[in-house]
């Protein structure tokens, strides 16, 4: 096969998780469907560290990360990366939306627009200074669609949801939105595998890669795990940290929150055996195409 096209359509996946805490079961499950899904193709599994929101790292929370999955049997391709390497990449990108004189600067506080949805564009006209000022990048009237792998054909149209969105904090660092289009374009990412709660940032995303020339990736978006008070399993909610001294028992119970029917005869198998019979036997149609698994009370 041709180089070029062997890298075109070779399966390039990742895992990004934030060092703000160690994995949940939530982010556990989202881990072994990108995992395998990506190992099912016969791909590559990306691990990126979301290390750029410094208030937010927990120290010895990326060990804890990358000692949970290497225990899980997650092993992934090349070295880890981390966002906090591609400051320069990030202001490029920057750069190159600047030329397209796609955005503006703005000065409207979290507080000032709580109440709403949708950015009322105030800040667009004013020819505000860059100084202690958000970037937003400017919508228009089109309809972004992707084919989600699980979901559905999903639309957004921006300038109705969201609003001119912010690309660049007041605190000098690159949004969530931006960060990741240009981390994934960094590494060929391919198809992205997440959870449910990241599916209403497809549009604001898909606008960015058009907006830099970039191809758009398949994305297949996983329920989240909600408790017994209909809450999503968070980092932020004080979720129970997986317990890694149970491997074989956490992977087989999100492998069947994933809707794998698992044989009996797994049932005392080891790490290896259980994700070799999931690589072969994967079906992204039995996936639960539900945004969460409700009433979860743990294992």
């Amino acid at each position: 096969m041709d180089d070029d096209l062997k890298e075109v359509n070779e399966y390039i996946g990742r895992f990004a998780p934030t060092p703000s805490g160690g994995l949940h079961l939530g982010s556990l499950m989202t881990a072994v469907a990108s995992f395998v899904d990506a190992k099912a193709e016969k791909g590559d599994w990306i691990l990126r560290i979301d290390d750029i929101d410094k208030p937010r790292v927990v120290k010895g929370a990326e060990y804890q990360i990358l000692k949970t999955l290497e225990i899980h049997g997650l092993e992934w391709d090349g070295p880890v990366a981390h966002q906090s390497d591609h400051m320069e990449h990030y202001r490029a990108a920057l750069a190159s939306l600047k030329e397209l004189d796609l955005f503006f600067y703005c000065t409207c506080s979290r507080k000032s627009l709580r109440k709403t949805n949708s950015y009322s564009g105030k800040c667009r006209t004013r020819k505000l200074p860059i100084t202690n000022s958000a970037i937003r990048l400017t919508v228009d009237s089109r309809i972004w669609e992707t084919s989600d792998l699980i979901q559905g054909n999903y639309y957004e149209q921006l300038n109705k949801t969201v609003g001119d969105f912010v690309i660049w904090r007041r605190d000098d660092i690159p949004s969530y939105q931006l960060a990741v289009v240009v981390d994934d374009n960094l590494k060929k990412v391919n198809h992205i595998v997440r959870g449910f709660d990241l599916l209403d940032n497809v549009g604001r995303q898909l606008y960015l890669l058009d907006s830099l020339g970039q191809t758009a990736p398949r994305y297949l978006h996983v329920p989240t795990i909600n408790d017994a008070k209909h809450t999503k399993l968070s980092k932020h909610d004080d979720a129970s940290v997986v317990n890694n001294r149970f491997p074989e028992r956490n992977l087989q119970t999100v492998l069947q929150l994933l809707g794998q029917s698992l044989p009996s005869y797994l049932k005392n198998s080891n790490v290896h055996e259980l994700l070799e019979w999931a690589k072969v036997n994967w079906q992204r149609s039995a996936l639960p195409k539900n945004s969460c698994i409700p009433n979860y009370i743990g294992i």
